[in-house]
Order: structure tokens, then C-alpha cells, then sequence
């Protein structure tokens, strides 16, 4: 096709949008709604997995590692024949993890699990002030006699995290069955619950955005087929001089691409006030938290947008001048 012809139809779909601009309007008001909609359900969706991953790093798994202390309180151990015990009954055959070094070597192996975000040593003097931190101060108590007696109850041990707690059993029977690793402590249900939040809103998400797309594709639609059967008589009259389905169909596709693109542009505007005006009202109702900004996110709403307005444009055009050129775009030459 050449140039000209190319120009003279893109000028006539420029032209449909202005002719029918009522229409056109309406079209992408409705456009406009259905993006925006889709933005902030994204910009949610966003949130919501940024918060989810924030309780995923707070939902720590606590590591011990089968040392002394392992073996001194622990139960169902039995003295190898022959060993050489101590006052309290324990010989070195007893446990595996006898030092620091050994303590560390523990750590490198958990690393190597797949699944394993992070993995911080944890020693038991560590511990020890740990536990001493979140129990209440009569129970402190006990555990000063013990120091002061130069005890120290807790064990060598580590702090976990995940990457997918969706592998959380998996990943847990694989830390459990590394050697030096005594028992260890971990929120199985909250990591249940987190993954059941994660998944609801990867389909809610779907689910909104798939109806909104079928909206749009269907808006977009209507305005094609208000334009087409406007200008009816002059589509028969080219298809009666031999113009092919493709010179017919490229200004209808042009005014459907280009109502997408206007409502793309639109829309991010729009989400824009929207999404300021919200953060304003979440940051005041809880606080000092960190949402996403906008910013961060604005080229891929944009081509999110973009898309969503070409796709919807250019398809809704096809579909409808295409039933029209096989149906009836032909009339006016059987006259």
C-alpha cells in the first residue's frame, strides 16, 4: 500500500473520532473508568504482596543446633559403650556441633538449601539475651541464676528466612534432615496463611482485570459499529470499485487504537489523583508505613494501559468491520 493511501486513511480514522465525537467520548470515559480500575487494582495487588512479603520476612524460622545443651536437656540419648562422659553424663560422641567453626559450617550447609533466603548465626549467648528480651522480668530471674552459676540453657542456633513459603513443608524437612540441626521452631500456620492471602489476590486480580478487559473490548466495539454504520453507504460504494477489506478496515482500526491510546493517557492522570488521595487517607488511618510510590510504577501502568487500549482498539475494529464486510459490505454492489 502506499504511502499516500496510508496517510489519507489515517486521516479518515482521525476524522470518525471527531465526527462521532459524542460517541467517541462516551467511549473513553468508559475506557477511562475501566483502566483506572484496573490501576488500582494493580497498585493494590502491589501493596498488598509488598506488605505479604514484609510478614514473610518476619516469619522467621528459629534453628537449634544439636550441641551440648542439645544433649545435656534433651532426651533418649544413649552414652556410646566405652565413651568417657563427664559430670552431667555427656560425651563429645553425644552431639555433632562442639564449637563455634562447627556452629558456622551448620550455617553454610542451610545456605545451600533451595528455598533459603537468608540464614543468620545465632549464638547461644545471643540467644540467651534474646529470650532474657521478651520474658517477662520474674522469669529473667531464673535465667541470672543460671549465668551466675555459669550456665547457659540455650543453644548454638540460626535465623531463617524464606523465599516462597509456598515450599514451606518441603524446605522445613530439608533443614530438619541437614546434620548439626538439633530441632527447630517456625509459625506453620501463619506461613499457611500467607500463602492463602497471596494466592486469593492473584486470582481476584485476574478475575477483575479479565472482566474490565472484556468491558473495554466490548466499548470499544460499540463505538466501531456506530461509525461503520454511518458511513454504510460509503463502505459499499468502495467495496463496489474494488477497494480490498484491508483499505476499508485501517480507519476503523486507527479510531479504535487511537481512542485506546487517548484513555491510556487519560487514565494514568487519573490514577495518579486517585492513588495520591489514597495513600494520603491510608498513611492518616495507620501510620507511618511504606507504600509504593507511583512513581515506581508508572511506566508499567502506562504500557499496561497502552496496551490494553491497542489491543482493545484494534480488536474491536477488526471484529467489527469484519462481520460487517462478510455479512453486508457487499449490498451496495448487488444493487
Amino acid at each position: 500500500m502506499k504511502i499516500s493511501s496510508m496517510k489519507y486513511l489515517t486521516k479518515e480514522g482521525f476524522k470518525s473520532i471527531w465526527t462521532n465525537r459524542l460517541m467517541s467520548l462516551s467511549s473513553i470515559g468508559v475506557l477511562v473508568a475501566c483502566m483506572v480500575l484496573i490501576g488500582i487494582a494493580l497498585l493494590l495487588s502491589f501493596n498488598v504482596n509488598k506488605m505479604v512479603g514484609d510478614l514473610e520476612n518476619q516469619n522467621v524460622i528459629l534453628v537449634f543446633f544439636d550441641d551440648y545443651n542439645a544433649a545435656l536437656y534433651g532426651e533418649g540419648r544413649l552414652v556410646p559403650p566405652g565413651a568417657e562422659v563427664d559430670e552431667n553424663g555427656i560425651c563429645d560422641q553425644m552431639y555433632t556441633v562442639h564449637n563455634t567453626e562447627e556452629a558456622k559450617a551448620v550455617c553454610e550447609e542451610l545456605k545451600k538449601i533451595d528455598n533459603i533466603n537468608t540464614v543468620e548465626y545465632i549464638s547461644k549467648e545471643t540467644a540467651l539475651e534474646m529470650i532474657k528480651d521478651i520474658l517477662p522480668e520474674k522469669d529473667v530471674d531464673y535465667f541470672a541464676v543460671l549465668e551466675e552459676a555459669g550456665e547457659n540453657p540455650m543453644s548454638d542456633g540460626a535465623k531463617i528466612t524464606m523465599v516462597d513459603l509456598e515450599k514451606f513443608d518441603a524446605t522445613v524437612s530439608a533443614i530438619t534432615s541437614t546434620k548439626g540441626v538439633d530441632s527447630i521452631q517456625s509459625q506453620n500456620g501463619l506461613a499457611e496463611k500467607i500463602t492463602g492471602i497471596k494466592n486469593g489476590i492473584f486470582i481476584a486480580g485476574i478475575a477483575i482485570i479479565s472482566i474490565l478487559l472484556i468491558i473495554s473490548l466490548v466499548i470499544v466495539s460499540n463505538t466501531i459499529r456506530v461509525t461503520m454504520y454511518n458511513r454504510k453507504l460509503e463502505i459499499s460504494i468502495m467495496k463496489a470499485v474494488g477497494a480490498t477489506d484491508s483499505f476499508v478496515r485501517i480507519p476503523f482500526v486507527v479510531e479504535g487504537v487511537s481512542i485506546g491510546i487517548i484513555s491510556a493517557l487519560l487514565s494514568l492522570g487519573v490514577l495518579y489523583c486517585c492513588y495520591r488521595v489514597a495513600v494520603e487517607a491510608i498513611l492518616s488511618a495507620i501510620g507511618n508505613y511504606t507504600l509504593i510510590p507511583f512513581s515506581s510504577q508508572i511506566w508499567l501502568l502506562l504500557g499496561v494501559f497502552v496496551a490494553i487500549g491497542v489491543v482493545a482498539g484494534s480488536l474491536g475494529s477488526i471484529i467489527m468491520i469484519g462481520k460487517y464486510l462478510k455479512r453486508e459490505g457487499s449490498e451496495f454492489a448487488a444493487i
